[in-house]
């Protein structure tokens, strides 16, 4: 029997993983805008917030029970709890936990969570050696730049066949911060970038579950170990991003090669990241604006009779869910989101927590929402309208949401929602210094003492 060989392979794809393997090793300390690195230590500082947060959620809880069966040494710590384990399982639990909100950032162009793989990774390995704080919004900045580029290289192909692509392109950008983190040169971060691009990790159907954020804590650890493993010697192939039966090749069939070459050290995909208002998918987003508008405009949800709302077709996609029986189920479901923003006029954790989910006026009101895909609506918008008990209809039509590029947090709407986070969890002092701390990440001698203020 004669089997077909692979379709459309190209033989002759630049060495992308020699360029970027070059790039991550030799690209100059803070070699960036000042622009740049505020966006760092802005997505540090979400990242942060988000993994606290959650660091007493079932989910963690469940990760870290798991972790110490294997009697981890105490090298790294768990963020907001007492709890040191080994750094590959600190960067595992802290990544589950970055993500378990739904409420990290979002790098729009290819919907990567680009930090909490990378970030979780490079933290863990950074409280092990002791490393400066210079050093690790390096490894950061150079991690998600390595990881996007890749995404941009394939999105949305990978991801339309069910691939979560912040898990299955997390694991390179953990490599490639970590190698840096190691003073990898580039042979051995070539060899750290091909070891992790055997292990992608994430598929769709695991979403409105724990497993969605066990991808980015899953691909923060296999980063970890990728650069390691290359840093003591380990080997790969050194064309495994490129080559026809490379990672790219074989997860996807586009391949936009010059994503990964285009203004290479000059424009940074962490300029791109945004940083979310309410914690549930990013596509939900501008249902949950119109709402919260509809709500400031005086309309309460008594007055509704139905809400006509017509998205982009991704969105019944990925958050079609109309009857979440609990709130990991409810961050994709865009009825939720809009019943969430009319009622409370916003959508952070609290209005996920399972007792809201099922209470009796918000059920009510998500069977109100009737929702049309519509492929005239961008993925970033939303088109929405009240009809009113009264027959009157109250029209809204989103084409950028709060949180995205064009209408971005401030500084300001970032410490609250950092405060909200990381107060119930550490106390508002802590809170306050910490949130201190990482306006001067870049200045740190080591990361230690900040680390240490993370702990209850």
């Amino acid at each position: 029997m004669v089997r077909n060989t692979q379709v459309a392979a190209e033989t002759n794809a630049p060495p992308i993983t020699d360029i970027l393997a070059r790039f991550v090793a030799g690209h100059a300390s803070r070699g960036w805008s000042d622009a740049v690195e505020r966006e760092a230590q802005r997505t540090f500082y979400n990242w942060l917030g988000c993994a606290i947060g959650a660091a007493h959620h079932e989910a963690a809880d469940a990760a870290l029970a798991a972790v110490k069966m294997l009697e981890p040494a105490p090298q790294a710590s768990v963020l907001g709890r007492a709890e040191r384990v080994d750094m590959a399982s600190a960067a595992l639990i802290n990544g589950i936990a970055s993500h378990t909100f739904d409420f990290d950032d979002t790098h729009l162009k290819t919907i990567i969570h680009p930090t909490g793989p990378v970030a979780s990774a490079v933290l863990a390995l950074a409280e092990q050696r002791g490393a400066s704080g210079r050093d690790a919004v390096d490894a950061l900045v150079l991690g998600i730049d390595v990881a996007c580029r890749i995404g941009n290289v394939m999105y949305p192909d990978h991801y339309d066949r069910g691939w979560h692509i912040t898990g299955s392109t997390g694991m390179l950008g953990a490599a490639a911060g970590c190698a840096r983190l190691l003073r990898l040169d580039t042979a051995r971060t070539a060899m750290a970038l091909g070891i992790a691009a055997s292990q992608p990790v994430g598929l769709r159907e695991q979403f409105g579950t724990m497993t969605k954020p066990f991808h980015p804590g899953a691909a923060a650890r296999a980063g970890l170990m990728s650069a390691l493993l290359a840093h003591h010697g380990f080997t790969a192939s050194p064309r495994a991003l490129e080559a026809p039966r490379g990672f790219v090749q074989v997860v996807s069939d586009k391949r936009a090669w010059h994503e990964v070459t285009d203004e290479l050290g000059t424009r940074f995909e962490i300029s791109f990241n945004t940083y979310k208002p309410f914690a549930c998918g990013i596509v939900i987003h501008p249902s949950i604006d119109a709402c919260v508008q509809l709500r400031e405009r005086g309309i309460a949800p008594g007055q509704v009779a139905r809400i006509e709302l017509r998205v982009h077709p991704l969105v019944l996609e990925l958050t079609g869910k109309k009857e979440p029986r609990d709130g990991l189920g409810a961050k994709f479901s865009v009825y939720h989101g809009c019943a969430a923003g009319l009622i409370f006029g916003r959508a952070g954790e609290a209005e996920f927590a399972d007792a809201i989910v099922n209470r009796p006026d918000v059920v009510a009101l998500r069977r109100k929402v009737e929702a049309t895909a519509d492929s005239g609506v961008d993925e970033a918008g939303a088109d929405v309208t009240a009809v009113l008990a009264d027959g009157q209809r109250v029209h809204l039509r989103i084409e950028h949401a709060i949180g995205s590029l064009q209408r971005p947090l401030s500084d300001a709407q970032l410490d609250a929602k950092f405060a909200a986070l990381v107060e119930p969890v550490l106390g508002a002092a802590k809170a306050g210094a910490i949130a201190e701390k990482c306006r001067a990440l870049g200045a740190l001698p080591d990361v230690h003492e900040l680390i240490a203020m993370c702990r209850p």
